[in-house]
């Protein structure tokens, strides 16, 4: 899992919608590390399998042990979302982040619109824009269209989150200044 690794480093957003793909892997192969191992981890280079194998059936343990075989998300990828929602809170209460406010502000129409369509109005506001930005990345791959409305939605969404991974980034390196 060195892209994991790689991402959580470098984008924390990017790893929490690979985070999120690779839950969706696990369940589209029943949780079986057989299956898994037939299907993902045969594509490797063969040094790189024990490693591969035991991370895979790690990640299919706390699925099981988390009760989100079927759906849901594992505690490592909804602390993600805690520890973004904590910096969120700060950035928009600090005067120090105008641009961050704004990009908010901008996507803050859509996100309402999306928790209003999934009836999930108790969902974490970023939670909501992370399964935004991963439906968008499904219908990608899917070869699907993507409506010229939800394109837009996509485009503030995507702005917003993406400056919050970069002050996510400058935080974990002491380089955010929130309260001075």
């Amino acid at each position: 899992m060195k892209i994991a690794q790689q991402l959580k480093a470098k984008n924390i957003a990017e790893y929490l919608i690979y985070m999120w793909q690779v839950e969706d892997l696990i369940r589209a192969n029943g949780c079986d590390i057989d299956k898994i191992r037939e299907s993902i981890i045969s594509r490797y280079p063969e040094e790189e399998h024990p490693a591969l194998e035991e991370c895979y059936g790690n990640l299919i343990d706390m699925m099981r042990a988390e009760g989100v075989k079927e759906k849901g998300h594992l505690q490592i990828n909804r602390n993600v979302i805690v520890n973004l929602t904590e910096l969120h809170v700060e950035l928009l209460a600090s005067p120090k982040y105008p641009y961050y406010s704004a990009a908010y502000f901008k996507a803050l129409p859509f996100i309402v619109e999306l928790r209003q369509k999934s009836g999930k109005q108790e969902e974490p506001e970023l939670e909501t824009c992370f399964e935004a930005l991963y439906g968008v990345l499904l219908l990608r791959l899917q070869k699907k269209e993507i409506t010229e409305g939800t394109a837009k939605a996509i485009e503030a969404i995507s702005s917003f989150i993406s400056l919050l991974a970069n002050y996510y980034e400058k935080d974990k390196k002491g380089e955010l200044k929130l309260d001075e």
